[in-house]
């Protein structure tokens, strides 16, 4: 299953659980074990490395699941389950970039002042002009 470009987990390492979905579903919901929820056990991975275990385990917990319960199928569900199992390990490996400060040129800032005094005119010209007695 991939995650991330360069980093794949084995479905080996997933462990899918299937039960009785919640819900409607009349006589069918009572006799199928429709849902699945998928567990990944990080610290049990060999795929993974440590920097990676460390940084899911921080923001996901040791032991990340995913569960799908919408679809009438259990083959449907467990590829639900397992696409949000991989989405939220993506997430969790993502480095955001670091932000540069910046400065805002000379021509931005004699634009923006311009526009705040062009609404700050138009808005004096709403007002009711002083009374001269």
């Amino acid at each position: 299953m991939p995650i991330a470009p360069g980093v794949a987990v084995p479905l080996t390492e997933v462990e899918l659980r299937a039960s009785r979905s919640s819900g409607p579903g009349g006589q069918h919901a009572n006799v199928t074990a429709s849902r699945v929820e998928a567990v990944f056990d990080v610290a049990a991975s060999s795929a993974l490395g440590e920097q990676s275990k460390a940084r899911i385990v921080e923001r996901l917990g040791p032991r990340p699941r995913a569960v799908a319960q919408e679809a009438r199928g259990q083959a449907r569900n467990r590829e639900i389950a397992l696409e949000r199992l991989r989405e939220r390990l993506a997430g969790a490996l993502h480095v955001a970039p670091t932000r540069r400060a910046t400065r805002p040129s000379r021509g931005q800032r004699e634009r923006r002042l311009q526009a705040k005094r062009r609404t700050g005119a138009r808005k004096a010209e709403r007002r009711r002009p002083p009374s001269e007695q």
